[in-house]
């Protein structure tokens, strides 16, 4: 089985998450710089089969856009064409940066750590990639 991906995308950093080959477990990857993120891509899809990605939708709680759904609608567009064969959902992001806040002191990171921004990206990628697994199953 091929892994399902989950992303993060923001305007400076962009959290990457992935599951298993047999979509069991979610798990934080990386965050890369968003400017390099397609050169990251295309390296990864050539050790790793990934049959689907999941990108996080920033909404408002009305569903409206926010400032950054221009961003991630333009992300999808350039990576549709770029990497065709995998297929893109849209997933929404709401609550998932808070969500990770509050995961990382349950797990007891020191407070320095959960100042690192990369940390939350990845985290949030990864809850938004569990709770599809969640409600896949």
């Amino acid at each position: 089985m091929a892994r399902i991906m989950c992303i993060d995308y923001g305007a400076k950093r962009t959290g990457i998450a992935v599951t298993d080959p047999f979509q069991i477990i979610a798990t934080a990857l990386t965050t890369v710089n968003t400017p390099e993120l397609f050169s990251f891509l295309e390296k990864y899809f050539l050790q790793e089969q990934v049959e689907l990605l999941l990108l996080g939708e920033p909404l408002n709680l009305d569903d409206t856009a926010t400032h950054a759904t221009p961003l991630v609608y333009s992300f999808a567009e350039k990576f549709k064409k770029k990497f065709p064969s995998i297929p893109i959902q849209m997933i929404d992001e709401r609550f998932t940066s808070k969500m990770a806040a509050q995961a990382m002191i349950q797990m007891g990171m020191k407070k320095k750590q959960r100042q690192i921004k990369s940390n939350t990206d990845q985290i949030a990628a990864t809850i938004m990639l569990q709770e599809f697994l969640t409600n896949k199953s």
